[in-house]
Parts: C-alpha cells; sequence; structure tokens
C-alpha cells in the first residue's frame, strides 16, 4: 500500500509548487503528463499507444496502455501487442483478433527505481519551468522600480532577495557612491537587464540608472504617475547631482513645483534615497536655445549661438556667470549637455561695455511678460540682444507685432540713454 501511495504525493507535491510560484493549472498538467511519458517512454520504449490521465485536484493519476490483439503465440513486441487470450482475460472477453484493447497499468508496481526516476524528472522539469517563469516576469520588469531585503554583501556586488525569495544582483558598479548596506536593510532599485544563460536568469539590479531617478519621481509625484506631467529628459552623475527636465499637459499645473513639493516635500525624499544628490528640475522647451539656458541655470547667458545640424552651441556669459555655468568640476556644464544632447561651448563675453547690458526680466514692469518670454525664446535674454538684432528678424521670428517690437525697443533704447 506504501507504493501506491508514491505518485499520489508527487501530484500534491507539484500542486503545492504551483501554488508557491504561481503556475497555471494548464501547465502544471502539461508538466505532469511530460515527465510520466519520459519515464513511460524509458520502460517501453514508446509513449505513443499511451494515454495519460491526470485529476491534479484528486491526486489521480491512470495510465492505459493500447495494444492491438493478435492471435495467441504471434506476440512480437508485448509493449505493442497482446495475445488474444491476454485480452479475453483482461477484463475483454469479447475481444478479438486485430482490435485494440485498452490496458491500464499501475505505476506502482514497476517499483521504487521507476518511482525514483519519475520524481527526478519531475523536480527536474519543475526547476526549469520555475526558471524560465522567473526570467519572463523580470523581462517585463526591465527599466521597474523593485525592492529587495539585503542577504548578503561582497566587495564587488551586493545579493537582495525580493519577496518571492528571487535573488537580484547590486554590483558596486551599479550602486550610488556612498552606498553603504546592512543585511535585512530593504534596499529599492531599478532592473538594469536579465539575462537567461544556459537556463540560469541572472538579474541585475541598478540604482545609478537614469530610469531610478525617473521611477522614483513617478512614486512621489502623483501628477507623473497620472500623466499630467512628463518626464521629458534625465541626466544623472550619481551620488553629485542630476538635472530633469518636466512638462505639463495641463497649463494650471507648474511642473516645476509640482515636482519639488511645498517646501521641497516631495524631492526631500528623492534627493535622500540618492544619497544627497542635489537635483535641478526645469521646464522642458523644444526651442533648443531656451533649453540651453535653463539647463545652465542658475548662470545667466548674455547670448548663445546654436548649431542644429552638428548639435553644438556657443554660449556667452559674463566673466562672473562663467564659473555658474561650468559648476563645481565642471558638474553643470557636462549635465547640460547630457541633457539637451548639444555640445556646449562656453565663451567670456570680452565687450568692455558688457556690464552695461541689463537682462529683459528687469524691464518686467514696462515691457509684457509674455512679450519678454517670446524674445528670450528666440536667443534674446538681455536689452542688448535685442536692440542688436534687426527689426524684422525680431517681428518674424518671435512672432510680435510691428507696434509691439517698436514699444519694446523704443522702452530699451530709452534705459540707455539715459
Amino acid at each position: 500500500m506504501a507504493k501506491k501511495e508514491e505518485t499520489p504525493n508527487m501530484v500534491e507535491q507539484f500542486a503545492e509548487f504551483k501554488e508557491l510560484k504561481n503556475i497555471d493549472k494548464a501547465t502544471m498538467i502539461s508538466v505532469l503528463e511530460e515527465s510520466f511519458r519520459n519515464v513511460l517512454a524509458k520502460m517501453f520504449g514508446t509513449d505513443e499507444n499511451l494515454d495519460v490521465i491526470l485529476n491534479p485536484d484528486k491526486g489521480d493519476v491512470q495510465i492505459f496502455q493500447n495494444l492491438r490483439v493478435v492471435a495467441d503465440g504471434e506476440v512480437t513486441n508485448p509493449n505493442l501487442e497482446i495475445a488474444l487470450s491476454d485480452a479475453r482475460e483482461d477484463n475483454d472477453p469479447e475481444a478479438e483478433v486485430g482490435e485494440e484493447h485498452t490496458k491500464e497499468i499501475i505505476f506502482e508496481k514497476f517499483g521504487r527505481r521507476a518511482i525514483l526516476t519519475l520524481r527526478q524528472t519531475l523536480q527536474s522539469k519543475i526547476l526549469d519551468l520555475q526558471k524560465e517563469a522567473i526570467y519572463a516576469k523580470f523581462k517585463e520588469l526591465e527599466g521597474e522600480l523593485v525592492s529587495g531585503e539585503v542577504y548578503q554583501t561582497w566587495k564587488n556586488e551586493t545579493l537582495l532577495l525580493d519577496d518571492d525569495k528571487n535573488e537580484l544582483l547590486l554590483p558596486k558598479s551599479e550602486s550610488i557612491p556612498g552606498d553603504f548596506f546592512r543585511k535585512g536593510e530593504t534596499v529599492r532599485a531599478v532592473v538594469a537587464f536579465v539575462d537567461n544563460k544556459n537556463n540560469n536568469p541572472k538579474i541585475t539590479v541598478s540604482r545609478t540608472n537614469e530610469q531610478f531617478l525617473r521611477r522614483l519621481f513617478e512614486l512621489e509625484v502623483p501628477e507623473i504617475h497620472d500623466g499630467l506631467i512628463n518626464i521629458r529628459a534625465v541626466a544623472r552623475i550619481p551620488g553629485e547631482r542630476a538635472k530633469i527636465a518636466v512638462e505639463s499637459y495641463d497649463d494650471r499645473i507648474d511642473p516645476v513645483g509640482a515636482c519639488v513639493g511645498v517646501k521641497g516635500s516631495r524631492i526631500h525624499g528623492i534627493v535622500h534615497e540618492l544619497r544627497n544628490e542635489n537635483i535641478d528640475v526645469i521646464n522642458y522647451t523644444a526651442n533648443p536655445s531656451l533649453f540651453i539656458q535653463r539647463a545652465l541655470a542658475p548662470a545667466k547667458i548674455t547670448s548663445i549661438r546654436i548649431d542644429e545640424e552638428e548639435h553644438k552651441a556657443e554660449v556667452i556669459l559674463r566673466p562672473e556667470e562663467v564659473s555658474l555655468a561650468i559648476g563645481k568640476n565642471g558638474l553643470n556644464i557636462k549635465l547640460a549637455s547630457m541633457l539637451t544632447g548639444y555640445i556646449i561651448d562656453v565663451y567670456r563675453d570680452t565687450d568692455d561695455n558688457v556690464e552695461e547690458d541689463i537682462y529683459l526680466d528687469e524691464f518686467k514692469d514696462e515691457i509684457d511678460e509674455w512679450v519678454i518670454e517670446a524674445l528670450k525664446n528666440i536667443g534674446c535674454i538681455t536689452a542688448k540682444n535685442v536692440l542688436n538684432a534687426p527689426r524684422e528678424m525680431l517681428i518674424e521670428k518671435a512672432d510680435l507685432e510691428e507696434s509691439t517690437v517698436d514699444n519694446v525697443l523704443a522702452v530699451l533704447r530709452a534705459e540707455f540713454e539715459d
């Protein structure tokens, strides 16, 4: 009796595995049947004339062998044929030569070796199935945020375990400088890439990937999660500084303000997660000149020349603004280039009269703000930028009325005449 319980137990064990690993019922039945057939094929030389009927819910497994009835003494292959007298003795008294006889096979009667082989085959297929499921799951999660508990830390990588005990590898090269993890600590990262060499899935996660910053903003800023604000570009030097360009699809929403939060409430958690990495949030614009100017903040640009074909920009600044544009260790200009996709060259303005120039923002009391923005959008940041530009160009490129341009020019000339 003990042997007869072996096979149902294996079915129940697989059902338990199914529940833990979320394998669907159809796959479970398929793997069970394939495992039985592999073992039976080795025992009988073929499984083509075998029917395997499974009922995983009850733990039932029935195996039937379909044999061709031949005359007594003419059996050449007992795995394919059965003698007429044997067929009639096996609950088929009306059997005739040439007909098919179905014989039930009691698997347990083949002994412990057959049962052990079946168990090993089943376990092997379950393991393969588990690996395939893990690979498929995490392949779909590439670029998405995941969490894991620190299990072990080595010199060059940290091993994390997620809630399902899947192994996530965080290489040191994908860690933020300053990252230090204790065993049992929960760590967030994005799935960077997943490979499945030799059916052995390896999941590598990253905290330096730009997608990590994107996902953190999606988590902290509901407007981004809901699609009201879009992240157009991200540039990072992990552990140092980052720039992120955002735009709003709703004119009533200030994208920068929404990302920063009241008194920095939203961005504070992100900065903390990134080991105090400074984050500049700027308004995105399709105008490359204005985009570069915003990306170089806090520096104020005197003028800019754009080569859109070469993706290069020459930026001219007052001497005291140059260091701000370049930033500590060149971080600001490097991030601005990464964010905008332009190679940015910075030049000092050597004009002796540069100190006399005035930024257009200083004229908001006399010139409408929308007019100032229109002029800035075509690269005219200062009063002299406007005064030195052809009148026709101001009208055409800034899309302003002639009277509006003439009024602006009069205001600016009056300032310098005074």
